[in-house]
């Protein structure tokens, strides 16, 4: 494979066309470096906005009043109705 490459630039240096193939695999490279980094860029905030999301159901689950709680308060009627 690196025998391949090698006489594909010294051919093209002989053409003459080195440069621009130089600056065509300068651009692809570069292309694909940039996707993946914004592919992990954008994963990364996915994921941690996923666990935001999950943090604040767990804390939305926990943090309300108990059954307990409640009646001390006197909001729920009795457990038992001895009027009738």
């Amino acid at each position: 494979m690196g025998w391949l490459i090698l006489i594909l630039v010294l051919l093209a240096a002989a053409f003459g066309v080195l440069g621009a193939v130089l600056e065509a695999v300068v651009f692809v490279v570069l292309t694909v470096v940039l996707s993946v980094v914004l592919l992990i860029t954008i994963g990364w905030y996915v994921l941690k906005h996923q666990a935001r999301k999950l943090v604040r159901g767990l804390e939305a689950r926990t943090d309300g009043p108990s059954v307990q709680t409640q009646r001390d308060e006197g909001e729920l009627p009795p457990p038992r109705d001895d009027r009738y």
